[in-house]
């Protein structure tokens, strides 16, 4: 049986729009096109997290800080390049949510809310109360991420770079849900017990999913 070109054809005329909007639209617009796209990442973490996992997390915004922060904090401070210090503010992010998830994802029930709450909470008042991160003005004098010799500082130079980086995830997103993890964390959302009926490592795959929408959530 034949695809439908349908789809095809959509998703050419959504990229077509995309490259076109910011060369029409004013400024405003503009700037928010990109607070959708940044959104929309931390929204695909949730997304897998609790749409498809069937996990519920309160603490994503605190992963979007960790990644802020650290990226932040290695550019000012030690004067590294922008573009090293977000993989750095990865693995950071990656590391803190691997040991909250192997303790917090053993809480099931209202628990596991309440304890991504709290965490979240704690994260929260750690930043602000740090004066090497700047309490809570946060850090100034970032430098602007550099491409080549094209400086991002308007939202039109970062328009390009959030929606290439969303369409990424996107597809990356999509190609592991179509994968053997992917099946797993899809059973999650039936319950542990019938995840593991079907041989499901339920541990395995909740800290999978966790961790992969903590990265989303850093990313943006």
């Amino acid at each position: 049986m034949k695809r439908s070109p349908q789809p095809t054809i959509l998703v050419l005329l959504f990229v077509a729009a995309l490259l076109l909007a910011p060369l029409f639209l004013p400024a405003f617009y503009v700037t928010l096109l990109n607070y959708i796209g940044l959104y929309a990442i931390v929204a695909l973490g949730l997304v897998l997290l609790t749409g498809v996992g069937g996990l519920t997390s309160f603490g994503q915004a605190a992963f979007v800080g960790l990644g802020a922060y650290t990226s932040a904090y290695l550019t000012t401070v030690h004067g590294l390049s922008p573009w090293l210090t977000l993989p750095a503010g990865l693995l950071v992010t990656g590391l803190v949510a691997l040991s909250l998830g192997m303790v917090t994802l053993r809480l099931s029930g209202h628990f596991l809310p309440l304890g991504t709450i709290a965490w979240g909470i704690a994260l929260y008042y750690l930043f602000g109360n740090l004066a090497a991160l700047g309490g809570h003005t946060g850090i100034s004098g970032i430098p602007p991420l550099q491409f080549f010799d094209i400086e991002l500082r308007s939202g039109r130079e970062f328009f390009y770079l959030i929606w290439a980086v969303l369409l990424v995830i996107i597809l990356a997103t999509r190609n592991l849900l179509d994968s053997r993890e992917g099946r797993a964390i899809r059973a999650l959302k039936g319950g542990t017990l019938m995840a593991e009926a079907m041989g499901v490592n339920t541990p395995r795959s909740k800290i999978v999913i966790f961790t992969v929408a903590a990265l989303y959530a850093s990313i943006s």
